[in-house]
């Protein structure tokens, strides 16, 4: 079953305790960041410190309801523009806000997720597997109805290998 619109919305907003989602791509092409992007190619950055949206407000809902929202992008240097924009403009005000975000780094290393692709999973009990383009761009949101064990033990795997965000930041590795 695929989803979209308000079914994709209601499966984001109606986890009971955990959201967490496996990113493997250097670019994702979504046309509503398309504006933020020329921005941040301009040279204008956000303060993570200060910035403020809908998402974050409601990361900090999440959390002061003990819910928890993470994610594991895996990812190769040099940083495509794409993460780097990415990483200032979307991950650091996410971590501040709550969530979750860790960075599998395989440059120097054997991927431990070969061949995984993109993913979210909610409570531990649905999985959408995310369908994208080569070049980034999302075809489409699948609700998988087989076997969970491989995904918690692909989300146990990316956990256990990666670094929070802000370290792998603070580290410089562009």
């Amino acid at each position: 079953m695929l989803l979209d619109g308000d079914e994709w919305r209601a499966m984001l907003r109606g986890f009971r305790s955990e959201a967490w989602r496996l990113e493997t791509l250097p670019q994702y092409l979504v046309p509503q960041e398309a504006e933020e992007l020329e921005a941040f190619r301009a040279g204008k950055r956000v303060d993570p410190h200060a910035y403020s949206s809908a998402y974050t407000e409601d990361l900090k809902r999440l959390r002061g309801e003990g819910k928890s929202k993470g994610r594991v992008h895996v990812l190769t240097r040099p940083l495509s523009e794409y993460l780097r924009f990415e990483f200032s403009r979307y991950y650091a005000p996410h971590v501040l806000a709550g969530e979750d975000i860790r960075i599998l780094d395989v440059t120097e290393r054997d991927n431990p997720l070969p061949d995984v692709e993109d993913f979210w999973m909610f409570d531990r009990s649905t999985v959408v597997l995310m369908h994208y383009a080569g070049d980034g761009t999302q075809i489409s949101r699948e609700l998988y109805e087989g076997d969970l064990a491989p995904f918690i033990e692909w989300q146990r795997i990316a956990v256990a290998e990666s670094v929070p965000f802000l370290e792998y930041a603070e580290r410089g590795t562009e």
